[in-house]
Formats: C-alpha cells, sequence, structure tokens
C-alpha cells in the first residue's frame, strides 16, 4: 500500500506540474492561476513528505531498496535533494529532538525568520543549485521563464513554508513544556482534515517521534485526543 500511495503523490506532482505549465493561463486577474499554485505547492510538500517516508523506511517496510530509490527519486524532483544527506540529517533530528545537536533546530533565536533561513542554510549545498538552474534552463527550451517561475518554482518555494512551520518551527519551538518530552515537540489538535490540508499529516508531530515506523498517511490513527 506503501509503494502504491507513493506513486500516486509522484503522479500527482508531476501531473499537475505538467498541467500548470501547459494549459494555464499565466494572468494576474485570473484567479485559476492562484489556486493552481497552491495546490502544486502542496503537491510539493506531499513530494517531500514521501521521501521523507523513505528515510524510515515506511514505505515499503524491511525492503531497504525500495524506501532508498522512492526516497531519492522524490527527493530529488523536489529540489535536486541528497535522499543520502537527508537522511542521515534526519536522524540527527530524531536523536535529539529541539537541542543543539539538532540540524533542524536554531538555538541563537526562536524568530520565524532567523530560523527559517538557518534552517535552510543548512540544507542548502551548491550541488543541488547547479542541479535546479540546470533544470531550469532546459525546461525553459519550451516553456518561457515567467511560466516556470510561476507554476514551479513559486509552488516549490512556499513548500519549504509549509513543511518548516508545521514540522519544525510550531513543534518544536520553545517553551519546551513537559507534556512535550521526551521529544520537545507539541502537535496539532485533532482535526484530520486540517491536519491533511496544512502539511499532509505531518503537523501530529508528537505522534510522528513518538513512532517515526508510521507512514504519514497512518498518523492520524496515532492521535488519541
Amino acid at each position: 500500500m506503501g509503494v502504491f500511495i507513493a506513486i500516486i503523490v509522484v503522479l500527482a506532482w508531476f501531473g499537475h506540474l505538467a498541467f500548470s505549465l501547459l494549459f494555464v493561463e499565466m494572468n494576474l486577474s485570473n484567479p485559476w492561476m492562484y489556486l493552481h499554485v497552491l495546490i502544486q505547492a502542496h503537491l510539493f510538500t506531499g513530494l517531500f513528505i514521501t521521501g521523507h517516508d523513505g528515510m524510515h523506511g515506511t514505505i515499503r517496510p524491511f525492503h531497504d531498496t525500495t524506501n532508498r530509490i522512492v526516497g531519492t527519486v522524490a527527493s530529488f524532483l523536489y529540489a535536486g535533494l541528497s535522499f543520502a544527506r537527508l537522511k542521515k540529517n534526519h536522524q540527527k533530528h530524531h536523536d535529539h529532538p529541539g537541542t543543539g545537536a539538532d540540524p533542524d533546530y536554531c538555538e541563537r533565536s526562536q524568530n520565524f525568520f532567523i530560523w527559517y533561513f538557518t534552517f535552510m542554510w543548512r540544507y542548502v549545498t551548491i550541488w543541488q543549485i547547479l542541479i535546479m538552474a540546470i533544470l531550469f534552463n532546459v525546461l525553459s527550451i519550451w516553456f518561457s521563464e515567467m511560466r516556470l517561475v510561476i507554476l514551479w518554482i513559486v509552488p516549490a518555494f512556499l513548500s519549504t513554508f509549509q513543511m518548516f512551520y508545521f514540522g519544525v518551527y510550531a513543534p518544536h519551538r520553545q517553551p519546551h513544556r513537559d507534556e512535550m518530552m521526551p521529544y520537545r515537540s507539541r502537535t496539532l489538535q485533532r482535526n484530520h482534515t486540517l491536519a491533511f490540508l496544512s502539511c499532509w499529516f505531518f503537523g501530529y508531530h508528537y505522534e510522528h517521534h513518538q513512532s517515526p515506523g508510521t507512514p504519514w498517511w497512518k498518523l492520524y490513527q496515532k492521535k488519541m485526543i
């Protein structure tokens, strides 16, 4: 089931991106253009979370090769990310959440923007920038630069805020109260529709740390209150 869901997410991301680039009218007064930007941003987030499930081996349990292949594809399609590097850093996040040893955490400031740019700085690489630049120039053979920026780059950028807020900042910011221990993580209230629309159930973050072997599409089952 996990492989099937991962394939659906990847195909939905690719299919909607192709549709948007080919058919969406580029007009600032066209409300459908903005809707497609938001849909694509949400699908970008789903793509990353699919790669994230690959890091935890939950796409196909006990089958490292499948998890590595699907996770690598999803991470690369998201923004030229290295699955191996992401997996290494994400394990540190689970081992030391909300501490100085957590690569996702910002000790020097709890300000949203300082933390966001610190987070991005730790993960963005020169190779990733080069890969995205090459892809942009190749795609610009068929699509205008403006179309690529609005329908591909902007949704990807928006999704980083979505993932950062619901998957890093909101769960792990201080104060770290007793009920957040031992993961220094809080969670969304029980509203499964909102939890999916906000960040593919990733806002159920205490539950994720408590049960990292549960794929994103089953996290709602771990939510008790």
